[in-house]
């Protein structure tokens, strides 16, 4: 039975989970008009992931090149936990905290390229970080992150794996003769080997900090910007109504002053008509008298 298409799936697990529902029935129907009822009944068994599972979804599906660094981590951190080798413990411990806070400003980047994603205020990125700890923690998690379906976050109470002494029994064979020259050509270079190793890890350690800081710099950069255009677009906005409000008072002011105009004239001829009737009054009194 083919199933649905890796692309199809993944771009149900890529779509914002308040849209999750609707994409999934929609390729649902899509399925059983092309007859293909299997793929339709296993599409439709594909369940909404929390917002902080479809976080690292994402990065699964659009980064899997940094989900396969952190499962590669994770390997190493547990090997070094059952063999109790402190130095490399501390050393992989803090590249783990490198990885995780690199992964976490990616999910957020990516989520901000998505149609319909939540605010970034309202991302649980506590739960990104908290799932992608465990992942380092349990091969199981950290499978289902690599998978891309996760449903819900994952936690984890400590960190490693409770360590397990390694007991076996010794034979003769596992004895070294005492005469054995140790290979001390073997050694330098095993010396030489960690070293090269340590500085190799030590300099991706820097650069994913370099890199989380360069990221969150833009981050803030961008957000200015957007503040600033909004704050533009709001004094624009109080410009173009003053200036409606001024050119309004302006012809008010001309309608005022015509009929100012008007009202003067009137009152002129009035005084006029008044000074004239006066006088014939006075002519008419006259002539009476």
């Amino acid at each position: 039975m083919p199933g649905p298409a890796t692309d199809l799936v993944q771009r149900l697990y890529r779509t914002p989970p308040d849209r999750f529902v609707a994409a999934r029935d929609a390729a649902v129907a899509e399925a059983r008009r092309a007859g293909d009822p299997d793929t339709a009944r296993q599409l439709a068994r594909l369940r909404r992931p929390t917002v902080a599972a479809w976080l690292v979804n994402l990065l699964a599906i659009c980064r899997p090149d940094l989900v396969a660094d952190l499962v590669q981590l994770a390997t190493g951190l547990r090997a070094a936990q059952r063999e109790l080798r402190g130095p490399r413990l501390r050393e992989l411990s803090a590249r783990r905290r490198a990885v995780v806070t690199a992964l976490v400003t990616e999910a957020r980047r990516l989520a901000a390229e998505q149609e319909g994603a939540p605010a970034a205020g309202k991302l649980p990125l506590a739960e990104v970080e908290s799932t992608l700890n465990a992942a380092l923690s349990d091969a199981e998690v950290a499978e289902q992150v690599r998978a891309g379906r996760l449903l819900r976050a994952a936690s984890y109470a400590g960190f490693g794996e409770v360590p397990r002494p390694q007991l076996r029994l010794v034979t003769a064979a596992d004895e070294t003769p005492v005469d054995r020259v140790p290979d001390r050509g073997a050694a330098r270079r095993a010396r030489d080997d960690r070293a090269v190793r340590a500085e190799r890890n030590r300099r991706r350690r820097a650069l994913e900090r370099e890199l989380a800081a360069a990221r969150t710099a833009q981050e803030r950069a961008e957000a200015e910007v957007a503040g600033a255009a909004a704050a533009e677009r709001e004094e624009a906005t109080a410009l173009a109504a003053l200036e409606a409000e001024l050119a309004e008072v302006e012809r008010r002011r001309a309608a005022t002053e015509e009929e100012l105009g008007r009202a003067r004239r009137a009152r002129r001829a009035a005084e006029r008509t008044a000074t004239a009737a006066r006088r014939r009054t006075g002519e008419v009194q006259a002539a009476v008298e």
